[in-house]
Protein backbone atom coordinates (compact mmCIF):
# COMPACT_ATOMS: atom_id res chain seq x y z
CA UNK A 1 0.00 0.00 0.00
CA UNK A 2 2.90 2.37 0.78
CA UNK A 3 3.74 2.80 -2.92
CA UNK A 4 0.40 4.56 -3.49
CA UNK A 5 1.22 7.33 -1.01
CA UNK A 6 1.77 10.70 -2.70
CA UNK A 7 5.03 12.12 -1.29
CA UNK A 8 5.39 15.56 0.28
CA UNK A 9 8.45 17.81 0.16
CA UNK A 10 8.07 20.53 2.78
CA UNK A 11 10.49 23.37 3.44
CA UNK A 12 10.91 24.64 7.00
CA UNK A 13 12.40 28.13 6.90
CA UNK A 14 12.73 28.23 10.71
CA UNK A 15 13.45 31.74 12.06
CA UNK A 16 14.63 33.05 8.70
CA UNK A 17 13.01 35.33 6.17
CA UNK A 18 11.81 38.88 5.64
CA UNK A 19 10.23 40.66 2.67
CA UNK A 20 13.54 40.38 0.78
CA UNK A 21 13.22 36.59 0.78
CA UNK A 22 9.86 36.56 -1.01
CA UNK A 23 11.73 36.33 -4.30
CA UNK A 24 12.58 32.70 -3.49
CA UNK A 25 9.02 31.25 -3.33
CA UNK A 26 8.14 33.42 -6.35
CA UNK A 27 11.08 31.89 -8.22
CA UNK A 28 10.15 28.39 -7.03
CA UNK A 29 6.57 28.79 -8.26
CA UNK A 30 7.87 29.92 -11.63
CA UNK A 31 10.30 26.99 -11.92
CA UNK A 32 7.55 24.48 -11.15
CA UNK A 33 4.81 26.09 -13.24
CA UNK A 34 4.96 23.66 -16.16
CA UNK A 35 6.44 20.69 -14.31
CA UNK A 36 4.37 17.56 -13.77
CA UNK A 37 5.13 16.79 -10.15
CA UNK A 38 4.84 13.39 -8.52
CA UNK A 39 4.79 14.98 -5.07
CA UNK A 40 3.13 17.75 -3.09
CA UNK A 41 5.28 20.79 -2.27
CA UNK A 42 4.94 23.03 0.75
CA UNK A 43 6.80 26.07 2.09
CA UNK A 44 6.65 26.81 5.83
CA UNK A 45 7.92 30.38 6.34
CA UNK A 46 7.72 32.41 9.55
CA UNK A 47 4.12 33.28 10.43
CA UNK A 48 4.79 36.91 9.49
CA UNK A 49 5.27 35.86 5.86
CA UNK A 50 2.63 33.17 5.31
CA UNK A 51 0.08 35.46 3.68
CA UNK A 52 2.68 37.11 1.44
CA UNK A 53 4.31 33.80 0.49
CA UNK A 54 0.87 32.57 -0.54
CA UNK A 55 0.42 35.70 -2.61
CA UNK A 56 3.68 35.37 -4.55
CA UNK A 57 2.95 31.68 -5.22
CA UNK A 58 -0.61 32.35 -6.39
CA UNK A 59 -1.56 30.18 -9.34
CA UNK A 60 0.86 27.43 -8.35
CA UNK A 61 0.06 24.19 -6.53
CA UNK A 62 2.58 24.93 -3.78
CA UNK A 63 1.01 25.05 -0.34
CA UNK A 64 2.00 27.13 2.67
CA UNK A 65 2.34 25.90 6.24
CA UNK A 66 3.15 27.19 9.70
CA UNK A 67 6.04 26.18 11.96
CA UNK A 68 4.23 25.87 15.29
CA UNK A 69 0.92 26.63 16.95
CA UNK A 70 -0.45 26.98 20.47
CA UNK A 71 -2.73 24.25 21.77
CA UNK A 72 -5.39 26.78 22.79
CA UNK A 73 -7.87 28.33 20.37
CA UNK A 74 -7.26 31.84 21.73
CA UNK A 75 -6.57 33.64 24.98
CA UNK A 76 -3.92 35.26 27.17
CA UNK A 77 -0.87 33.77 25.46
CA UNK A 78 1.23 36.77 24.48
CA UNK A 79 3.43 36.11 21.47
CA UNK A 80 1.84 32.77 20.62
CA UNK A 81 -0.09 31.94 17.45
CA UNK A 82 -3.14 29.68 17.27
CA UNK A 83 -3.86 27.12 14.58
CA UNK A 84 -6.86 29.19 13.53
CA UNK A 85 -4.64 32.24 13.00
CA UNK A 86 -2.34 30.20 10.77
CA UNK A 87 -5.31 28.98 8.76
CA UNK A 88 -6.59 32.53 8.48
CA UNK A 89 -3.20 33.57 7.07
CA UNK A 90 -3.45 30.90 4.37
CA UNK A 91 -1.70 27.88 5.90
CA UNK A 92 -2.97 24.39 5.18
CA UNK A 93 -0.62 22.63 7.62
CA UNK A 94 1.57 23.24 10.66
CA UNK A 95 4.74 21.62 11.93
CA UNK A 96 4.48 20.52 15.58
CA UNK A 97 7.03 18.92 17.88
CA UNK A 98 10.13 19.88 15.92
CA UNK A 99 13.21 18.91 17.94
CA UNK A 100 14.15 22.58 18.26
CA UNK A 101 10.79 23.19 19.98
CA UNK A 102 11.18 20.10 22.13
CA UNK A 103 14.68 21.17 23.17
CA UNK A 104 14.50 24.98 23.32
CA UNK A 105 10.95 25.22 24.67
CA UNK A 106 10.89 21.98 26.67
CA UNK A 107 7.88 20.68 24.74
CA UNK A 108 6.72 17.25 25.88
CA UNK A 109 4.98 14.56 23.82
CA UNK A 110 1.70 15.54 25.51
CA UNK A 111 2.14 19.18 24.47
CA UNK A 112 2.89 18.12 20.91
CA UNK A 113 -0.23 15.92 20.82
CA UNK A 114 -2.34 18.84 22.09
CA UNK A 115 -0.98 21.08 19.33
CA UNK A 116 -1.67 18.44 16.68
CA UNK A 117 -5.22 18.16 17.97
CA UNK A 118 -5.61 21.94 17.82
CA UNK A 119 -4.45 21.86 14.20
CA UNK A 120 -6.92 19.13 13.32
CA UNK A 121 -9.81 21.00 14.90
CA UNK A 122 -9.43 23.90 12.46
CA UNK A 123 -8.72 21.72 9.44
CA UNK A 124 -4.93 21.96 9.29
CA UNK A 125 -2.69 18.99 8.60
CA UNK A 126 -0.34 18.35 11.53
CA UNK A 127 3.25 17.51 10.58
CA UNK A 128 4.37 15.75 13.76
CA UNK A 129 8.14 15.53 14.24
CA UNK A 130 9.94 12.74 16.05
CA UNK A 131 13.59 11.71 16.31
CA UNK A 132 16.39 10.60 18.58
CA UNK A 133 19.42 12.50 19.91
CA UNK A 134 23.01 11.41 19.26
CA UNK A 135 23.31 9.98 22.79
CA UNK A 136 20.12 7.97 22.26
CA UNK A 137 21.40 6.71 18.91
CA UNK A 138 24.76 5.72 20.41
CA UNK A 139 22.98 4.06 23.31
CA UNK A 140 20.97 1.85 20.96
CA UNK A 141 17.69 3.48 22.04
CA UNK A 142 16.55 4.86 18.69
CA UNK A 143 13.59 2.54 18.15
CA UNK A 144 12.56 2.77 21.80
CA UNK A 145 12.55 6.58 21.59
CA UNK A 146 10.56 6.56 18.35
CA UNK A 147 7.95 4.23 19.85
CA UNK A 148 7.60 6.44 22.92
CA UNK A 149 7.31 9.65 20.87
CA UNK A 150 4.75 8.14 18.50
CA UNK A 151 2.56 6.85 21.31
CA UNK A 152 2.81 10.15 23.19
CA UNK A 153 2.69 12.69 20.35
CA UNK A 154 -0.02 11.31 18.08
CA UNK A 155 -3.51 12.17 19.37
CA UNK A 156 -6.69 10.22 18.81
CA UNK A 157 -8.41 10.96 15.53
CA UNK A 158 -5.28 11.11 13.41
CA UNK A 159 -5.80 9.99 9.81
CA UNK A 160 -3.61 9.78 6.75
CA UNK A 161 -5.40 12.89 5.48
CA UNK A 162 -4.78 15.13 8.51
CA UNK A 163 -1.43 13.85 9.77
CA UNK A 164 2.11 13.58 8.46
CA UNK A 165 4.96 12.17 10.55
CA UNK A 166 8.47 13.54 10.05
CA UNK A 167 11.43 11.50 11.25
CA UNK A 168 14.31 13.84 11.99
CA UNK A 169 17.26 12.37 13.86
CA UNK A 170 18.21 15.35 16.04
CA UNK A 171 21.92 14.79 15.47
CA UNK A 172 21.47 15.11 11.69
CA UNK A 173 19.63 18.44 11.65
CA UNK A 174 21.82 21.18 10.22
CA UNK A 175 25.00 19.24 10.98
CA UNK A 176 25.74 17.81 7.55
CA UNK A 177 25.60 14.35 9.12
CA UNK A 178 23.14 11.91 7.59
CA UNK A 179 22.19 8.42 8.81
CA UNK A 180 23.05 5.54 6.51
CA UNK A 181 20.40 4.21 4.15
CA UNK A 182 20.23 1.11 6.37
CA UNK A 183 19.59 3.25 9.47
CA UNK A 184 16.88 5.28 7.73
CA UNK A 185 15.30 2.08 6.37
CA UNK A 186 15.19 0.57 9.86
CA UNK A 187 13.76 3.72 11.47
CA UNK A 188 11.06 4.26 8.85
CA UNK A 189 10.00 0.59 8.90
CA UNK A 190 9.68 0.81 12.67
CA UNK A 191 7.69 4.05 12.46
CA UNK A 192 5.33 2.46 9.91
CA UNK A 193 4.75 -0.50 12.23
CA UNK A 194 4.11 1.75 15.24
CA UNK A 195 1.78 4.02 13.26
CA UNK A 196 -0.31 1.02 12.29
CA UNK A 197 -0.53 0.16 15.96
CA UNK A 198 -1.62 3.65 16.98
CA UNK A 199 -3.70 4.64 13.94
CA UNK A 200 -4.96 1.28 12.73
CA UNK A 201 -5.49 0.98 8.97
CA UNK A 202 -4.75 4.71 8.51
CA UNK A 203 -1.16 4.12 9.63
CA UNK A 204 -0.40 2.18 6.45
CA UNK A 205 -1.05 5.20 4.22
CA UNK A 206 0.20 8.02 6.46
CA UNK A 207 3.11 9.94 4.96
CA UNK A 208 6.43 9.53 6.76
CA UNK A 209 8.94 12.21 5.81
CA UNK A 210 12.69 12.08 6.37
CA UNK A 211 14.46 15.21 7.57
CA UNK A 212 18.03 15.91 8.58
CA UNK A 213 20.65 17.36 6.21
CA UNK A 214 18.63 16.60 3.06
CA UNK A 215 20.42 18.20 0.10
CA UNK A 216 20.13 18.11 -3.70
CA UNK A 217 23.13 15.77 -3.73
CA UNK A 218 21.55 13.09 -1.51
CA UNK A 219 17.81 13.62 -2.05
CA UNK A 220 17.29 11.00 -4.76
CA UNK A 221 19.00 8.29 -2.71
CA UNK A 222 17.13 9.17 0.50
CA UNK A 223 13.73 9.52 -1.17
CA UNK A 224 14.12 6.05 -2.72
CA UNK A 225 14.26 4.37 0.71
CA UNK A 226 11.26 2.19 1.59
CA UNK A 227 8.62 4.02 3.68
CA UNK A 228 10.22 7.42 2.99
CA UNK A 229 7.33 9.44 1.58
CA UNK A 230 9.08 12.75 1.10
CA UNK A 231 11.26 15.17 3.02
CA UNK A 232 11.12 17.91 5.63
CA UNK A 233 13.88 20.24 4.48
CA UNK A 234 15.55 22.93 6.56
CA UNK A 235 18.31 25.18 5.25
CA UNK A 236 18.15 23.91 1.68
CA UNK A 237 14.57 25.20 1.37
CA UNK A 238 15.59 28.84 1.76
CA UNK A 239 16.93 29.03 -1.79
CA UNK A 240 14.66 28.01 -4.66
CA UNK A 241 17.53 26.48 -6.66
CA UNK A 242 18.51 24.23 -3.75
CA UNK A 243 14.93 23.33 -2.85
CA UNK A 244 14.03 22.38 -6.41
CA UNK A 245 17.16 20.22 -6.49
CA UNK A 246 15.50 18.12 -3.77
CA UNK A 247 12.04 18.24 -5.36
CA UNK A 248 13.64 16.84 -8.55
CA UNK A 249 13.75 13.45 -6.80
CA UNK A 250 10.04 13.34 -7.73
CA UNK A 251 10.12 14.81 -11.24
Amino acid sequence: MAHTIKPLVAGNWKMNGTTANLKEPRLLAGMLRDVKLKCDVMVCPPATLIRRVKAVMRGSKIKAGGQDCHAAVSGAHTGDISADMLKDAGATAVIVGHSERRTNHKETDAMVAAKALAAHKVGLTAIICIGETLDERKGGKTLEVLTSQIKGSIPAGCTAANTVVAYEPVWAIGTGLTPTVAEITEAHAHIRKELSGVMGAEGASTRILYGGSVKPTNAAELMAVANVNGALVGGASLKAVDFIGIIKAYI
